[in-house]
């Protein structure tokens, strides 16, 4: 899994590929060639198919896969290759069927099972996301790293979704700028990694701007994902995240803009694209503000003219069309 190192996404794909070459080079290229491993159809009468999209940090490397159904088998030959990453498997799939060290373990979506990279292993899925780290930085943090390998971790678990949810954001804000930015994510995966596979006391009390880290990515995914809705809250969004209104302003504001700054800026960017596309050309300049989450349109004026510079109206360029 070389990747770029500063997290930007590389995508895989057969769609392109001629039917007839799609499992042989997915098998070559990809999986003995990227991430070492052996690519084996389950029978179905369908073409085969899949796709992945991996990103990596010095310290993180991950991979979101999806496709047919397929065994993913990390053979003895490949085990050779030397790596003893830590590998975190994450079902993404009503069913994944993982096999390591003589045991068989499934998987429900969204849990979660580590295994030791330098062993033979067995991953049997259609949906996954799978997560590889050093294993220096895991022992370092973990009580018992050896034994938590083929323990199952519910998806229930706390860490387990932090982790998930703030590597989901990282794909969507992908591009991390600078040498520090970097080393202080992969620092916070390795530490959120800890707290779902047993972490110690000590990286315990650590791990708490890891743990901070996680719950901002996911309450800005869901403010991102939620913006338009005239009812949002923090009191809400808090509420979703399982912490108190009071500890996600903090959190908000320390990433350098508050709830209602943030969501007013969502909102005025969706209404000025809007306002520029010809398809909502006819569509009242209210019914806009309305779409983009203001229930106040007067209010809705004074910001757009605050922020951009000019009255809706005069962005659109058509003149007053109707408020």
């Amino acid at each position: 899994m070389r990747a770029a190192c500063d997290f930007n996404p590389v995508r895989f794909s057969t769609w392109d590929l001629p039917e007839r070459e799609r499992l042989s080079r997915w098998r070559e290229e990809f999986g003995r060639g990227i991430v070492s491993v052996d690519v084996e159809p389950v029978a179905s009468d369908r073409p085969f198919y899949a796709e992945a999209t991996l990103q990596a940090l010095p310290g993180v490397r991950t991979a979101l896969c999806a496709g047919s159904l397929a065994r993913l088998n990390r053979t003895r030959a490949l085990v050779a290759d030397g790596d003893d990453s830590v590998g975190l498997v994450v079902s993404l799939s009503a069913k994944a069927n993982i096999f390591q060290r003589g045991a068989n373990v499934t998987l429900d979506a969204g849990d979660a099972i580590p295994l030791s990279n330098d062993d033979v292993g067995i991953v049997t899925s259609t949906r996954h996301l799978g997560i590889l780290l050093p294993r220096g930085p895991l022992a370092g943090r973990v009580s018992n790293l050896d034994g938590a390998f083929m323990r199952l971790i519910p998806r229930s678990t706390g860490p387990l979704r932090l982790l998930v949810g703030y590597l989901d954001l990282l794909r969507k804000e992908s591009t991390l700028a600078t040498d520090e930015l970097r080393r202080r994510v992969a620092d916070h995966v390795h530490d959120l990694a800890a707290l779902a596979l047993g972490a110690s006391r000590d990286t315990q009390q650590n791990a708490l701007s890891a743990v901070a880290a996680a719950r901002l990515a996911a309450a800005l995914a869901h403010i991102a994902e939620s913006f338009f809705e005239p009812g949002l809250t923090v009191e809400a969004v808090a509420r979703r995240q399982g912490v108190s209104r009071r500890y996600l302003q903090r959190l908000l504001e320390e990433s350098g803009m508050s709830f209602t700054a943030r969501v007013n800026e969502l909102r005025l960017q969706k209404a000025f694209a809007m306002l520029m596309n010809e398809q909502h050309g006819k569509q009242r300049i209210s019914d806009i503000a309305m779409e983009a989450g203001f229930s106040d349109i007067s209010h809705f004026n004074r910001l757009f003219r605050a922020r951009f510079g000019d009255t809706p109206s005069g962005v659109r360029g058509g003149g007053d069309a109707g408020q």
